[in-house]
């Protein structure tokens, strides 16, 4: 692992403000080499005395952060031990994050899609590109369940409805569906973006760490699932890759060029639906 290039870089702005680039070309897929690096992230945001307020950014062009890597070995994941909630280490990352006393922020430009999705929805707010956000749930096209948390989060934020039309349909919503939905707190021009997050970080800076902490766990008792709904999670999703139907379906997408093939990468919906289709005779 310690050869590998650091996906996630830390950019000190000031001792209570930091930035997090998310750099793994060409697409910021997420896979087993990934966590860890999440996890040393995500430990230094709890243990630091002054951080108040991470925002979450990408380097990469067209992608915010994408799905798990579908090349290694499931065994790879599977066997990584737990982390400290007790929970699988890609939940566990996620569920601190969001307990943790720092404010967090996705600033989102490009695809999140899957693990992408995932960690947005860990963090407390997320501020999407109008023309370039494009944020999915596209597991259920391929086969298997998401497993980093958005089947217990999504209805506490968006209700019943909306959290199975994103869940169920595997479809892509951009940055003002997104808004509408509630699945972004909102969506800013694009070229806008940039300055109105780091105008609401340096802000949100500026205030005492321990009343914003105060503030974000009493919130937090009232509306984030349980650690064991999350858990629970995590294991269909492990459970359901397995099946011979997302087996199936994942061997079609990667010989269509998942993970190879930007057009694939992009227009993922449109892959999935035709891998659902029956098998020409």
């Amino acid at each position: 692992m310690t050869s590998a290039k650091q996906e996630f870089k830390i950019t000190h702005v000031s001792p209570e403000y930091w930035r997090v680039s998310i750099d793994h070309p060409p697409f910021n897929i997420f896979g087993p080499e990934s966590i860890p690096m999440l996890n040393s992230v995500v430990t230094e945001i709890e243990n630091d005395p002054k951080v108040t307020v991470v925002v979450f950014e990408s380097a990469v062009p067209g992608f915010f952060l994408t799905h798990y890597d579908f090349i290694p070995p499931l065994e790879t994941t599977i066997s990584m031990p737990a982390g400290s909630t007790g929970l699988p280490p890609l939940p566990d990352i996620l569920v601190r994050l969001t307990r943790s006393p720092v404010v967090t922020i996705a600033e989102i430009r490009g695809r999140a899609t899957g693990v992408g999705s995932e960690l947005c929805l860990a963090c407390d707010m997320r501020f999407a590109s109008r023309e370039k956000a494009v944020l999915s749930q596209f597991e259920i096209g391929a086969g298997f369940t998401p497993g980093g948390g958005p089947i217990a989060r999504l209805p506490h934020m968006i209700g019943r409805g909306r959290a199975l039309e994103i869940l169920l349909s595997g479809n892509d919503f951009p940055g003002d569906i997104a808004e509408r939905y509630g699945y972004v707190n909102r969506a800013v021009p694009d070229a806008e973006l940039d300055k109105f997050v780091d105008t609401l970080a340096r802000r949100i800076a500026s205030f005492d760490k321990q009343s914003l902490a105060d503030i974000k766990q009493m919130v937090n008792a009232s509306t984030l699932p349980s650690d064991k709904e999350v858990g629970a999670e995590c294991s269909a999703f492990i459970t359901s890759v397995q099946r011979p139907a997302a087996q199936h379906n994942l061997k079609k997408l990667m010989e269509l060029g998942l993970q190879k093939n930007p057009d694939v990468e992009i227009h993922l919906p449109k892959y999935t639906g035709e891998v659902n289709l029956p098998d020409k005779k």
